[in-house]
């Protein structure tokens, strides 16, 4: 009898241990240590700022109230079905770029090109409401319902001024093989991640302040005009 009880005990934990964290494992595989999307999205901006002509304006990120950065988004995500990645929020202040906010993105409509598994998304904010929604992290927003979004001009001469999209409190970019082009997100979602922000607000380590600066500088260096 006391052997069968055993038995049971051990299953009953291994089935707990099993059921317990689908959404934890999932959180595992997709959202990397802060370190690690600190660099991979100052790598997206740095290979951005190589092609001037078909890169987000300058005048553009100069007028931003901040930018939201999201490495390699990829199909079959786990936010809302269709797409998922995991980046990070920066906002612009008085004294320059702010530190870092993780958050997770999702959506059912990036624009993926035929055969692309994961694309680079950056989000340009117009809106300091809008940016304020996804940096306190009270709750989710959703491009298109909660704030207008439209596929980003590209070039240094694009006239900001002039484009009907440029209404649209949130302008969208990506990049897949090489090429860089507005895309339509109606309908994705950028949620906080706390168990990131937490991590990285711990994290002492020298190695991740030079990253959050290497991604200030990337940023400051596409927000310049051209010369």
């Amino acid at each position: 009898m006391t052997r069968l009880l055993l038995a049971a005990v051990v299953l009953s934990g291994a089935a707990c241990v099993t059921a317990q964290p689908p959404r934890e494992r999932l959180r595992d595989r997709l959202a990397p240590p802060p370190t690690e999307t600190l660099t991979a999205a100052t790598t997206v901006l740095a290979e951005l700022s190589r092609i001037p002509d078909k890169s987000i304006p300058p005048t553009l990120l100069a007028d931003a109230k901040g930018v939201v950065v999201i490495p390699r988004v990829v199909k079959a995500g786990f936010i809302v079905a269709g797409s998922g990645g995991h980046g990070v929020a920066l906002a612009r202040t008085a004294d320059g770029w702010a530190d870092p906010v993780f958050v997770n993105f999702g959506g059912g409509s990036v624009g993926f090109q035929a055969g692309v598994e994961a694309t680079d998304v950056v989000l340009v904010f117009r809106d300091q409401k809008s940016l304020d929604r996804v940096l306190e992290g009270k709750a989710k927003l959703t491009l298109g319902a909660d704030a207008g979004v439209a596929a980003g001009p590209v070039g240094r001469q694009a006239m900001a001024a002039t484009d009907l999209p440029l209404r649209a409190e949130v302008l969208s970019y990506s990049r897949s093989r090489g090429l860089f082009a507005g895309v339509a997100l109606d309908g994705s979602v950028i949620r906080p991640d706390p168990a990131t922000n937490t991590e990285y607000r711990a994290d002492r380590r020298p190695e991740t302040a030079t990253n959050v600066t290497a991604l200030k500088t990337a940023l400051n260096a596409m927000s310049r005009p051209a010369e």
